[in-house]
């Protein structure tokens, strides 16, 4: 921060460090069994809808607020936030209508959520049309991201990497192109913002991943980190909790 790097509603703190920690997880505890082989579709797509409109009613609270009053800074955080999101469920469905052939309902939750993510550490920072830029090009990165996750072979069932961690790195880069309001970017004639905003996306990785690392070896070490077989088998709801969801 004493370099002057902007983050208005936490992108590196929150996103980037629960995407990148979530990356380092799903590698040392490896993959559920049956993926690649077994069909996994989304449990409940209504409850994953219906928790998507209160993630997006919720996120103005969490970037307005951000503002700590009832300003103009607030009410741009909160148009922003917004424009984002849409631009960002929109822009998620026409890349999969593109890549798949037909566009999902789950997409577009999941383009919106990628959209709030990304605008979150610049909401306050940009006017409306910068924000419908930032939000579309949320939805494309964060897809195309998702979509290499089979490449690369982790096991990240909620697309956290996918979204969040390259949501959150979009968004503090996008912050040193765009911000025009209360501070300015490469687009509006600072260009050693964007210059500080890779420093802090860059910094906040490596902090992220090494200290995940040598918090879950230690965790390994002692209780584990991963189940029996047989656990897995019976699921940990049974296993662990011993009770079940569903009769």
């Amino acid at each position: 921060m004493q370099m002057g790097a902007l983050d208005f509603a936490g992108g590196a703190v929150v996103h980037i460090s629960s995407g990148f920690g979530a990356l380092i997880c799903a590698i040392l505890i490896g993959k559920r069994k049956g993926l690649g082989t077994e069909a996994m579709p989304p449990h409940n797509l209504p409850m994953a809808v219906l928790g998507t409109g209160l993630l997006w009613f919720g996120w103005f609270g969490f970037n307005a607020g951000s503002a700590l009053g009832a300003n103009e800074v607030a009410v741009s955080a909160f148009v922003a936030t917004h424009i984002a999101a849409c631009a960002g469920g929109f822009s998620w469905m026409i890349a999969e209508w593109i890549y798949q052939g037909k566009p999902t309902i789950l997409g577009v939750a999941s383009g919106i959520i990628s959209g709030l993510a990304t605008i979150t550490p610049c909401a306050g920072f940009l006017d409306p049309l910068s924000a419908l830029f930032v939000g579309i090009l949320a939805g494309v990165l964060c897809y195309t991201a998702v979509i290499w996750k089979t490449r690369l072979g982790y096991d990240d069932s909620l697309d956290v990497v996918g979204i969040h961690g390259v949501g959150g790195i979009t968004g503090i880069l996008a912050t040193g192109l765009f911000a025009s309001i209360g501070a300015q970017g490469l687009f509006f004639g600072n260009a050693g913002q964007f210059g500080i905003q890779v420093v802090l996306a860059i910094s906040t990785l490596a902090f992220v991943v090494v200290g995940t690392f040598i918090i879950l070896k230690i965790v390994d070490m002692t209780i584990g980190l991963r189940v029996s077989s047989n656990d897995e088998n019976v699921g940990l709801d049974f296993s662990q909790h011993n009770e079940r969801a569903y009769s």
